[in-house]
């Protein structure tokens, strides 16, 4: 696919990303009602009302492009598709539901294990992510639309991480502390990826957790503006597993994270 179609793609999604933003935050307003899925995570109406939302929109962009959505997945068929799109409609749902604003939007478009066009919104932040290609990421907020790249926010000597938990375990303690890191942040969701992409934060260390969906979209974002992501191990981080799971994270904003 040409960057050019990436590009038409991405930018076609981001008023369905703001519309879809606005509905969930109105059905929270109005009172969600919550399902108890067979892994015992919640899903709630603004889970499937955004993700209806999304699907079709991307179903009228690229129709011959199968969709991966964590809300109508069969775990028990394997994926085998080389192109295909990876959505993950409310990253964060506990934290939607309980009205907090971490919670994002996400769509990802992965061709031959790698994702390379991504959009993530943050509906409570107004604040909306994408990219369609190295050196290609952007933010949108407040009606501006600005390029990112992952330049460092922290002042020099500060190098801040981010935790998916209150309380790290003690190997992924171990690997920040190889990054110098003076402070750790509990921050949910794949707004993560996207504050990286900024250079608002430098570093997030996880184990292995979730599955491709949760991560994709940021991660397009991220790396096009120019992150290094790895496994814990330093191996490519890749997207097209038969069952969907992510191995271990390591996100940099860059090599040296004091530049």
């Amino acid at each position: 696919m040409k960057p050019s179609e990436l590009k038409t793609i991405s930018e076609n999604l981001i008023n369905t990303f703001n519309d879809a933003g606005r509905i969930s935050i109105d059905l929270y307003k109005k009172g969600l009602q919550i399902e108890i899925k067979k892994d015992n995570s919640p899903v709630s109406n603004g889970d499937l009302k955004v993700n209806e939302l999304i699907t079709n929109k991307i179903n009228d962009l690229t129709p011959n492009i199968p969709i991966v959505s964590e809300e109508t997945v069969d775990l028990d068929k394997k994926n085998e598709a080389k192109i295909f799109w990876l959505i993950d409609p409310i990253d964060g749902t506990k934290e939607y539901i309980a009205g907090k604003d971490e919670y994002t939007l996400n769509a990802a478009l992965v061709i031959n294990t790698v994702p390379v066009l991504g959009v993530v919104g943050v509906p409570k932040k107004n604040r909306l992510f994408y990219s369609y290609g190295p050196g290609e990421s952007y933010l949108i907020e407040n009606g501006k639309t600005q390029k990112i790249s992952c330049k460092k926010q922290q002042p020099k000597g500060k190098i801040v991480a981010l935790s998916s938990v209150i309380k790290p375990s003690n190997i992924i303690l171990n690997k920040l502390k190889e990054f110098n890191v003076t402070s750790i942040v509990k921050m949910a969701s794949s707004y993560k990826f996207c504050v990286i992409a900024t250079g608002e934060y430098d570093v997030y260390a996880a184990r292995e957790r979730a599955n491709e969906w949760d991560y994709a979209a940021g991660h397009a974002v991220a790396q096009n503006a120019g992150a290094i992501i790895k496994t814990l191990d330093e191996k490519p981080f890749l997207y097209g597993k038969e069952d969907y799971r992510n191995p271990s994270l390591l996100i940099k904003r860059s090599k040296n994270l004091n530049d």
